[in-house]
């Protein structure tokens, strides 16, 4: 198994871990699986689920291509760099076509696939490549745990805006009415 092969694995494993983490919360709730899955159905706290499904993938990930290809030198910055882009990526699709035709669940996951599939190439080339990218790796787990303690934060405080807003119960949040 090559690296080429490993990403379209993970391409394929964390858009399905997606639809597990979409639902921890409901299943568990509580303060753990509000830190981790999305408490609500508010475009925001799905970037809960993005990132979740990364973290937990990103474990047999970095076995695979420890096992087969021991290439794991720039795994953190490609890690941290293809979660970044996927979220941002998958926003800035999103939105536009979320605000001009509203809420459709086929056109929501092809979006949410072609973020993951773009983000895993850019992940494979980060991984490829020869360059030194030791101070994105040097940092990038600080980063990661940065972005999560962002996402919690705004779980429990969030914005009025319509990005944290879920339309269906008319809440922001956690237990907050809209």
């Amino acid at each position: 198994m090559n690296v080429k092969k490993i990403k379209i694995l993970s391409t394929i494993c964390i858009f399905l871990l997606s639809f597990i983490t979409h639902y921890g919360y409901d299943i568990f709730p509580n303060v753990v699986t509000s830190i981790f899955f999305p408490v609500n159905e508010s475009i925001f706290e799905h970037m809960k689920m993005i990132f979740t499904s990364y973290i937990l993938f990103s474990f047999f990930e970095y076995i695979l291509l420890k096992k087969y290809t021991n290439n794991t030198k720039n795994f953190k910055g490609s890690l941290f760099l293809s979660l970044l882009f996927n979220i941002v990526f998958f926003l800035i699709i999103y939105i536009p076509i979320y605000n001009i035709f509203g809420h459709n669940l086929i056109m929501t996951l092809i979006i949410y696939f072609i973020s993951i599939m773009v983000s895993q190439i850019i992940s494979y080339i980060i991984l490829i490549t020869n360059k030194n990218i030791d101070k994105i790796n040097k940092y990038s787990y600080f980063l990661i745990f940065i972005l999560l303690l962002i996402l919690i934060y705004l779980t429990y405080f969030p914005i009025k805006n319509d990005l944290f807003i879920d339309k269906n119960k008319n809440m922001i949040g956690l237990n907050n009415y809209y």
